[in-house]
């Protein structure tokens, strides 16, 4: 809690995932050792006994400050129970499901704005086409009223990568007031989906590999803009990039299921040039998420026992907390490049914004396997008196934090 506090997450996005499409949140109140347990087919079959349910979310945002992004079933619900999931969380007025909330002891509403409309619709969230999805959105966010306090920003499943044919889709056949956003999912995976690669052991193609597929964020954030533009050009709906990060393969002796990775520099380099990424398209991008928090796929933190490592990802996350809330700024670039066999990628990539006291931030990222390399900058029609900066470093792309060795990467001063 400490941990995740310190970073200031702006907002957490539960149950899912492909589960959040078999959750059905009346199993997940009321006295936790009553609840019905159910299988999680997505994720090996094991047992889930619901003990962690929508009070237990919603209190775990308020420890930490965090805006909750609840995200419904489409694919196994029905619209009269994504509806009255609504009504149990956000009217304040008498009714059968605010006498059910007050007899779970919360009389008060939590008055929850953020709601997506299903997930990867397209796939595990029911397989469904662009069209076919587009009508189910438009039925379910019908029901999902706003309440008293709680206008609802109701997040529509977008595409996976580079479908611009679902964006078209929706954007043509969605009204722009019925969706506050709409989302896009893109996983950086180093080799292929059977053989996604090892976390911790890699050379520096795949390296580079892993890198470029990380950049392609730029161009799909682009493209997708691009199309949203058309129906959109006053930029009122955001792109909502709300599962992102390195899949790769599970940690030896783990359950292949849980999806447990460690997590190396590698991983910290893709983590800031995505963040620097959403920074530069902040015009349209307005939320994000990175896929996982704690022990699976890039988490930001490893458990083990009553252990606990933060990762190279997190100490990124812990860096970029001074862009939030501020002005973006545009940076001009002219960098190298780096090459392994046939793949090349830019060297170094940056984002940089200005806080409500003139004060500016500029995060740089050095892709390059084995050398410093020198900025120069210039702030045009700006002058300073006062300078510092923070850095992760390790020699090795491949090095990660372990429980033996919990500290080996994390930030220092810069200068």
């Amino acid at each position: 809690m400490d941990a995740l506090r310190k970073i200031k997450i702006p907002n957490l996005r539960w149950p899912g995932g492909c589960f959040a499409d078999e959750y059905h949140w009346r199993d997940g109140i009321g006295e936790r050792q009553q609840r019905p347990r159910m299988i999680n087919t997505n994720w090996g079959n094991v047992m889930e006994d619901n003990s962690f349910g929508t009070h237990e979310f919603l209190e775990l945002c308020e420890l930490l400050g965090a805006e909750p992004y609840i995200c419904a079933n489409v694919g196994s619900g029905t619209v009269e129970e994504m509806s009255k999931w609504v009504e149990y969380l956000n009217f304040d007025g008498l009714s059968p499901m605010t006498e059910l909330r007050s007899s779970n002891g919360h009389a008060a509403p939590w008055r929850v704005e953020y709601w997506g409309v299903g997930n990867e619709n397209w796939g595990c969230g029911g397989n469904m086409t662009a069209d076919f999805y587009a009508d189910q959105y438009k039925r379910y966010a019908s029901y999902a009223k706003d309440y008293p306090g709680a206008r609802l920003k109701k997040i529509a499943g977008g595409p996976a990568g580079n479908d611009y044919n679902w964006t078209e889709t929706l954007m043509k056949k969605i009204p722009l007031n019925m969706m506050w956003g709409l989302s896009l999912h893109h996983y950086v995976v180093p080799n292929n989906w059977s053989d996604k690669g090892s976390a911790t052991q890699f050379g520096l193609e795949e390296y580079v590999r892993a890198m470029k597929k990380c950049l392609e964020m730029d161009e799909l954030v682009t493209r997708h803009s691009i199309i949203m533009d058309r129906y959109d050009p006053k930029k009122q709906v955001a792109l909502v990039v709300d599962e992102w990060g390195i899949w790769t393969n599970p940690e030896p002796g783990t359950n292949p299921a849980f999806l447990y990775q460690q997590n190396s520099m590698r991983d910290a380099l893709i983590a800031a040039t995505t963040l620097n990424i959403f920074n530069n398209h902040s015009d349209r991008i307005r939320m994000a998420n990175l896929a996982q928090t704690i022990n699976v796929l890039q988490a930001l933190i490893l458990t083990k026992g009553h252990q606990l490592l933060l990762t190279p990802t997190y100490h990124v996350f812990d860096l970029f907390q001074v862009h939030q809330d501020n002005e973006w700024l545009p940076v001009s670039l002219t960098v190298p490049d780096v090459t392994a066999g046939t793949e090349k990628i830019p060297a170094v990539n940056v984002s940089a914004s200005r806080d409500s006291t003139g004060r500016i931030f500029m995060t740089w990222v050095n892709l390059h396997p084995t050398d410093k390399i020198t900025v120069q900058t210039g702030l045009r029609g700006k002058n300073w008196k006062t300078s510092s900066g923070r850095y992760i470093h390790s020699k090795n792309f491949t090095d990660h934090n372990t429980f033996e060795s919990p500290e080996k990467i994390k930030p220092a001063a810069f200068f």
